[in-house]
């Protein structure tokens, strides 16, 4: 068997390299290169797509959350909550915005936001993270909020629903990312802002281009942060293939379940009932020897990886909010054991079935 990567972006690009190829050169022809015809476009496909009214194209996912944040106008030092089990973009944004990361636990199965941990915090915002694939449980933290913003952290969520919602229509603002290794994945980094709030959208606009709605005009704080039209081409051509790419990865990840199935030694991932899961990552988790098993699925060739293998509060930049080991003890335990198998629309079963395999093996001798 070939070495058998997390994600496969050549196979993705093949599939969309003639419509790549034919945008690049619309662009450099026309030297369109910011805010060009196609950034116009995909904001207004991908809005449809999130079912918002607004998108607004920004340079990375971290961006957008810090974006997003910013368009409230929450007073320094205000007290955003947000999920201990998350990549550590979701606490830099709000610390980038002036704001104050209150992270709580997650739910044991899920690895979602816990809305009863985050009713223990005093919160002036509410930033859940959809994780792996499905989002958390919205309609529970819109109610503890009370009016409260929210904004949603959609970074692996995309074209995932919830209630048959999509991923971020449920919050004031959402924010995503387009990393290579997304769903819906760009050529280098990009990222987005959706809201339903014309207001709002304006307000994030004018943050990413120097604070300004008007030439050498600059009413707010701002910084550069765009969606450059080249990221726009290749975003709009995925953008179309999305829909099956995500069938693809729910029948993967359906092949997983029923090879991993009964597998001693290892816990499968949970799907949220009312979840319309999309699969970003196939996330397992191994209670005992997970890095000795991870060791055995890379010398087969096999790319799993660990998302994530130090939380957020253990993190050195982090030590100042004041959680010693022990303060979060789900995301801890998750940290220990999470172990991501490859998954990927191009996927093969004979490839699911050789890592099937392999791990079976590799929790046999251990």
């Amino acid at each position: 068997m070939n070495p058998i990567p997390l994600v496969d972006l050549q196979a993705a690009h093949a599939e969309v390299a003639e419509e790549v190829r034919a945008g690049f050169d619309r662009v450099l022809t026309s030297g369109a290169y910011i805010k060009g015809p196609d950034v116009t476009a995909f904001e207004a496909e991908y809005a449809a797509f999130s079912g918002v009214s607004h998108a607004i194209g920004t340079a990375n996912g971290t961006d957008a959350i810090e974006m997003a944040l910013r368009a409230l106008e929450l007073p320094v030092g205000a007290r955003v909550v947000l999920p201990a089990n998350t990549f550590v973009a979701t606490a830099e944004a709000v610390v980038r915005a002036g704001l104050y990361p209150v992270l709580v636990d997650v739910d044991p199965d899920a690895l979602l936001i816990d809305p009863a941990r985050a009713a223990e915090a005093a919160a002036d915002a509410y930033l859940p993270v959809h994780l792996n694939g499905q989002l958390a449980p919205m309609e529970h933290i819109l109610e503890l909020a009370e009016g409260r913003p929210v904004i949603e952290d959609g970074a692996q969520s995309q074209g995932a629903t919830r209630h048959g919602r999509p991923s971020g229509s449920w919050g004031l603002l959402a924010a995503t990312s387009f990393y290579p290794g997304k769903n819906l994945g760009a050529y280098g980094d990009a990222g987005a802002v959706v809201t339903d709030s014309a207001e709002l959208a304006s307000l994030v606009r004018e943050i990413g281009d120097h604070g300004s709605s008007q030439k050498y005009v600059h009413e707010r704080f701002g910084f550069n942060s765009r969606l450059d039209t080249l990221q726009a081409v290749v975003l709009r051509a995925k953008l179309r293939h999305l829909p099956g790419w995500n069938v693809a990865r729910r029948a993967a990840a359906a092949r997983y379940q029923l090879l991993l199935a009964g597998l001693p030694g290892l816990t499968l991932p949970v799907t949220l009932p009312g979840n319309e899961h999309v699969w970003h990552l196939y996330a397992v988790r191994v209670p005992h020897a997970r890095d000795e098993v991870l060791a055995a699925l890379h010398a087969a060739g096999i790319g799993a990886g660990i998302h994530y293998p130090v939380p957020v509060h253990l993190q050195p930049a982090f030590q100042y909010l004041g959680h010693p080991e022990g303060s979060f003890p789900v995301t801890e335990r998750a940290a220990r054991e999470i172990l991501t198998l490859p998954l990927h629309p191009h996927l093969t079963e004979d490839q699911q079935i050789f890592i099937a395999e392999t791990l079976a093996k590799a929790l046999a001798r251990i």
